[in-house]
């Protein structure tokens, strides 16, 4: 017997006839004689439809009341699935983030878990009974609700199978694991039977959708098995794990070379024009962007065309923090001594991911002769050890990852990629 930890994404809940097929897979698993932790998302575009009436009541809403709004949709989903799952004989409770005992910090909207005190989920567990959790949300200090930031359920799955020491937790979603390229750009993206965390990191810091990347932090750090696979079919998914061996996993004697293609239309691109160029400025510019809380990914200094003793810094970060970076631009300008910003939203980010780089020279060389070849043009670029991004115009981004996947033969020789709910949760 096994403890189970199984998250179901909003398009797996999306409706009536999806949470009972849910409720089928959970009633299975119960039956097969394991410990089952179900934490669903809301359902389908509900925490969409949710900010959208937000925005129609305030231009501002304060974060506190944003938090209480928008964890109402995994509430939902959870007390449905549920009553599903009890109506298949089989006991269920549903508990909230709090009631599950998921302690955050107070940052709202953003919140991170420091805590995790899953008594009441070991009582129901130990009572022969299936704990349902909504995801997404915990509790903080004050006694107020908080959100974990857009993908939380992920996070809140990974905490919880970390916490109860679960032999594995199971990402439910739209499609059969975690592929070489986006199937709704690639249909002939090839399914990946196993990756490691720091691959499955980089694909989720630079845009693939199918793993929310602090989830992925938190299985690295506490050792927590992931296996990512479809509530629409039976088939085996992507493991995620740096243990040796896999049950019932054939072993590869060398990992392949490259692992997927991610690609990023969400972020935004500034350039900070005829900074002084002088030691410190820099850092002093990043201060002012860290003050507001935003994270950057790439960035790039150049001479300034315009001025001698001048310099330019473009950086790249999610579209949502741009607003409150300009705002704190405006407001540093004098003292940061630039003569004009420019804000760009329309670029897209592609990152070629593979721990097979280490070994294997050429690739960049290969990964920037496809982009010449489509006739790409490349505005920056940035690498690690087993990653290389680029930034492009958001225009020929899916036309840049056809071409990459291509190149580097990631195209599946027969089959396509099935996306059974059209979201990619």
């Amino acid at each position: 017997m096994a403890l189970v930890v199984q998250k179901f994404g909003g398009s797996s809940v999306a409706d009536a006839e999806a949470i009972r097929r849910v409720a089928r897979r959970v009633a299975a698993t119960k039956q097969a004689g394991h410990d089952v932790v179900v934490v669903v998302s809301a359902m389908g575009d509900t925490t969409d439809e949710l900010l959208d009436l937000a925005a129609q009541v305030t231009e501002e809403a304060p974060a506190r009341e944003m938090d209480i709004l928008l964890t109402a949709g995994e509430r939902i989903s959870m007390s449905l699935l549920a009553m599903a799952v009890n109506e298949l004989g089989v006991p269920a409770r549903s508990f909230t983030g709090q009631q599950a005992g998921l302690r955050t910090d107070t940052r709202y909207g953003k919140a991170s878990i420091v805590a995790i005190g899953p008594e009441r989920i070991t009582s129901v567990l130990a009572e022969g009974g299936v704990a349902i959790v909504a995801g997404f949300q915990g509790v903080n200090e004050l006694n107020d609700v908080t959100t974990l930031g857009r993908g939380g359920s992920d996070t809140t799955a990974v905490a919880l199978a970390a916490a109860l020491e679960a032999d594995v937790c199971e990402i439910y979603t739209d499609v059969d694991g975690v592929f070489t390229a986006d199937p709704r750009i690639v249909p002939a993206a090839r399914k990946v039977h196993r990756m490691t965390y720091e691959e499955t990191l980089d694909l989720a810091a630079n845009g693939a959708k199918v793993l929310h990347l602090r989830a992925v932090e938190f299985a690295r750090r506490y050792g927590v098995v992931l296996h990512v696979r479809s509530s629409f079919s039976d088939k085996e998914g992507t493991w995620i794990t740096d243990a040796p061996a896999v049950p019932g996993q054939e072993e590869n004697m060398e990992q392949p070379i490259i692992s997927g293609v991610a690609h990023d239309r969400s972020q935004g691109k500034i350039t900070v024009v005829d900074l002084p160029d002088v030691p410190g400025i820099a850092a002093r510019l990043f201060e002012v962007v860290a003050e507001v809380g935003a994270n950057i990914d790439m960035i790039v200094q150049n001479v300034s065309t315009h001025s001698t003793g001048k310099t330019d810094i473009s950086f790249t970060l999610p579209e949502a923090d741009c607003r409150d970076v300009l705002r704190a631009l405006d407001a540093n300008a004098e003292a940061l001594g630039f003569s004009e910003y420019r804000f760009d939203d329309q670029i897209g980010k592609l990152s070629l991911v593979g721990a097979g780089m280490r070994s294997h020279p050429g690739i960049s060389a290969k990964l920037f002769r496809s982009l010449h070849e489509a006739g790409i043009n490349i505005e920056m670029i940035s690498t690690s050890e087993i990653r290389v991004s680029v930034v492009t115009r958001i225009e020929v981004l899916d036309a840049a990852v056809r071409a990459v996947h291509t190149a580097f033969e990631l195209d599946a020789a027969e089959t396509e990629a099935v996306v059974y709910g059209g979201t990619g949760r």
